[in-house]
């Protein structure tokens, strides 16, 4: 998949795609819904498929001091957008200039005269230009005077009820509810971010952890989770972690400190992508050090079971 991160004045190989349109945060089943709308348009049109989505997201844009929201970083959307076949990813910046443009400017010179589309699909809610004025019927409008078609896409639930939303899944992150999470996404919740020193006490009792700063992912439930962690050469690597504060050694902002099993390799520096398969306890405080290392052998015994 190719990631292209303007509009500007792109060779003619880069334009004429059937796109699905929106942030995509999470990138769940309801974004894959509108994305299976675009597809179905590429293969009517004989276009390629692509995703225009933005970054930073246009949340953080517009409210700077907001609490961390993400789902994903940019790097974690491409592999889920590739996965699902699109073929580009027009990943635009969401600057001054993007904020100020007017619903009909963004259509025309982003969506017609710089991507070129033939098609867009959005999802039922979907709003664009300053202001927010641009509602997706509006695009609907505005693509029969620009020249491409426009679906929108019904909301999408599961069949039980389940609200297929990029706050139904920060919902079920901050409740712990990691099955409830990754049936919204249709996969496990990831936590990706390059591997950074701790105070290293892990060590000292026979317990080194991976530590990733959470940055500006959503704070799930703090406390303990049963992990598969990805390395860099690909290997996937059972674990425990602890994401928080650690009330007992408190730290300023909260760390992913993931204990791999059966590992012992240096990974300082290195970028891991670590699934939250599971909340086994939350943040505990403990009277000394052997209550902590009894605790986290049985969270160890705990993770180990969830995982098999």
């Amino acid at each position: 998949m190719e990631i292209v991160t303007d509009w500007r004045d792109l060779p003619e190989r880069l334009r004429g795609a059937a796109v699905a349109i929106g942030a995509f945060d999470g990138v769940h089943r309801g974004h894959q819904a509108v994305i299976g709308r675009a597809r179905a348009a590429a293969d009517r049109l004989g276009a390629p498929l692509a995703v225009v989505s933005f970054d930073p997201h246009p949340r953080r844009w517009f409210q700077p001091e907001a609490a961390p929201f993400r789902l994903m970083t940019p790097g974690q959307m491409a592999r889920a957008l590739d996965a699902l076949g699109v073929e580009t990813l027009y990943l635009l910046p969401f600057d001054a200039d993007m904020a100020a443009m007017s619903d009909e400017a963004f259509a025309r010179e982003v969506l017609s005269d710089g991507l070129g589309i033939a098609h867009a699909a959005v999802g039922f809610d979907f709003t664009y230009g300053m202001g927010r004025t641009g509602s997706a019927e509006g695009l609907r409008r505005q693509g029969e005077t620009m020249g491409f078609g426009v679906t929108v896409v019904d909301r999408v639930d599961d069949g039980d009820g389940l609200k297929l939303s990029s706050s139904g899944v920060r919902e079920a992150l901050k409740a712990g509810d990691m099955p409830r999470a990754a049936a919204i996404l249709g996969r496990p919740f990831a936590i990706e971010g390059q591997v950074v020193h701790g105070d290293k006490r892990g060590r000292t009792i026979g317990i080194p952890t991976a530590n990733i700063r959470m940055g500006d992912y959503m704070r799930p439930a703090y406390g303990v989770y049963a992990t598969r962690t990805r390395l860099p050469d690909g290997r996937v690597i059972d674990g425990v972690a602890n994401l928080g504060v650690r009330p007992m050694f408190e730290i300023d902002q909260p760390l992913l400190e993931v204990w791999l099993f059966d590992f012992d390799e240096d990974l300082y520096g290195q970028t891991l992508e670590t699934e939250l398969v599971a909340f086994l306890r939350g943040e505990m405080t403990f009277d000394g050090l052997d209550a902590l290392k009894v605790q986290i052998r049985a969270d160890a015994d705990a993770a180990r079971a969830a995982l098999s």
